[in-house]
This record gives structure tokens, sequence and C-alpha cells, in this order.
């Protein structure tokens, strides 16, 4: 299929505090802040991007930090797991370093031949380290004092929790993904294998969660494909499948539509173009706030609007 969608793009979940946001994904599991902008659909609030160091597609987390929402926990219908690579061997080291900042971890556990370190960010989403040295081949660097060696790549995959997996299968079959089978109630579903980063999804049956929309619940995933010629080929295959799907949103760093599967999850097709250094220089990610054109008139009253946030 010439159009087949490669993998994970990002993940958009929501936070609390951004500075206790910010001190978590950059400070704690030492990702690269790489861009500060807003919400363009609330621009007082931010939106605030982290990955590699090179910022690829399949490596970045944003977050909405909407300072007073109540705290979420997880729901059917949504994804509830972020998944992250690291290479083989780095588990020791990630465990020293969550213990050294008081981080509580699950016990590591394997799936599908991958071993796995759970834990929980600062507002309770649910992440995974997974040790997998086809991601650990994607190059990077670590942030807030995280050795190189042992730096998380970028995605590994997520887990959607959901009521009945059957269509939602259905769908990632017909992205053109390969289902891997079935290990503790989850169904393992695979990108493109020469893609290293965000090549998993795992759909986990549990259709009894009752959880709430919140601070430290994941709001969408975004899936990849490399143009606008391949994301207009899906825009059309979707509504011919009877799905209601967005028109193109320009989001600056990339073109984005966006529907609700069977399961109930929010799922968007995001393009790898333009990139994150569209509007600044690779070396400069993150270190001001950037601002769609459209709302450059309202810079003043948007900088005195926004919480401060020191990113230094």
């Amino acid at each position: 299929m010439s159009h087949k969608i490669r993998g994970l793009h990002h993940i958009t979940a929501v936070s609390g505090p951004p500075q206790e946001n910010f001190d978590f994904y950059r400070n704690r599991l030492g990702l690269r802040f790489t861009k500060k902008t807003i919400n363009f659909d609330d621009p007082f609030t931010y939106h605030l991007y982290y990955g590699n160091h090179n910022a690829t597609p399949g490596s970045a987390i944003t977050f909405f930090p909407w300072q007073h929402v109540p705290a979420g926990s997880p729901n059917t219908g949504e994804a509830t797991v972020v998944q992250y690579t690291i290479p083989n061997g780095s588990l020791p080291y990630w465990k020293e370093r969550f213990n050294k900042f008081g981080i509580e971890t699950g016990e590591p556990f394997t799936r599908f031949g991958f071993t796995h370190l759970p834990l929980n960010d600062n507002d309770g989403m649910k992440i995974e380290l997974v040790e997998d040295n086809l991601g650990a081949k994607v190059d990077t660097k670590g942030y807030g004092g995280v050795s190189d060696e042992h730096a998380i790549r970028g995605f590994f995959g997520t887990t959607l929790s959901l009521a009945d997996t059957g269509r939602t299968a259905e769908i990632l079959k017909e992205f053109g993904w390969k289902e891997e089978g079935s290990e503790a109630g989850d169904l393992r579903f695979s990108s493109n294998p020469d893609n290293h980063l965000g090549r998993f999804v795992d759909l986990r049956p549990e259709p009894n969660l009752d959880g709430q929309f919140g601070r430290g619940s994941i709001h969408h995933i975004a899936f990849r494909v490399p143009d606008d010629e391949a994301q207009a080929y899906w825009r059309e295959t979707i509504l011919k499948m009877g799905f209601e799907i967005t028109p193109v949103k320009n989001r600056d760093y990339f073109r984005s539509i966006y529907f609700r599967e069977p399961g109930g999850v929010l799922f968007e097709i995001a393009t790898d173009i333009p990139g994150f250094d569209v509007d600044e220089p690779l070396d400069e990610l993150g270190q001001n706030l950037k601002l769609p054109s459209w709302y450059e008139k309202h810079r003043d009253e948007i900088e005195k609007r926004l919480p401060e946030l020191n990113v230094k």
C-alpha cells in the first residue's frame, strides 16, 4: 500500500500546571523540550511539546496544561498507557534514577518478548519504559542529567483500553498494520518493521473502567503519514468507511485530520511535514514562545495571561 500509515506521530495529553509538567518530562524523563506554543483553539493555554533531540516523528508527546482541571483516571474508550523505547540493559539505570527522585515504579514485566518498566507521571498518567534495541538505533541526547546512552529514543507504542477490541482491530488492519498476537489479554499490532519508533499499538479489553477525563488523561493519539497526498488518501478512505472526519487543520508543524474510531479513542492522522524546525532552528527548539500567524497581533495579551514557565 503506497500510503501505508507508518506508525505513531505524537500523543497528546492533559496535564496540571505547566512548570510541574516541564520538571517531570524534561528534568526527570530527560526528554528535550521541543516547542512552547499555545492551544490553537484556546490561546491562553500552553501547548507544550517534548521529544527526542532531533524532534523526529514518533517521539513527540504534547500537553495541554489546564491548571485547574480535576485529576483524571483511566476510562474505557481511551488510550491509557504511553510506552517509551529505551536501549536494552537500561532498566537498572532508570530504576536507580527514579529512586533518586522518589518516583515509584512497578515491577518490570515481559510482554511479547520485551521488558517493560511501569510508572506514573506526576499527574498519574501511566508510562512504560520498554527495552528495544531496534528503537535504540535512533540517535538522541539525554536532557536533565540523563545519560545519552540510556536516554529515551521516542515512543515504543501505546495501549488502548476498549470495551470491544474487534472493530478497532479492523481499523488498524485497514491502516496496513500487522496483528502480532495476543498475550496477557493484550492484542498487539505493529506498523512497518523498518519504522523504529511508535510502531506498536496494544488493544486491551477493559470494558468496565469507570474513570473520568482530566489531568493525566490522554486526549488523542496521532498516526504518521509522510505528506499531504497520503493524508488526503486516508481522509477519503475513512469517509468511505462511514466515519465522520474533520477537514484538514493546519497545526503549523504538521497538518491534521481527526476521527473517533469505533472503540471511542480519538485518532489523528498527521503529516511528517513541515516539521518542528519550520519556525526556529533545531538548536533553538523550545526556547521561545511560538504563535500561529493569526495570533501574533495578540502576542502581548497572550504572554501576559499565560502562566510563568521556566524552561532553563
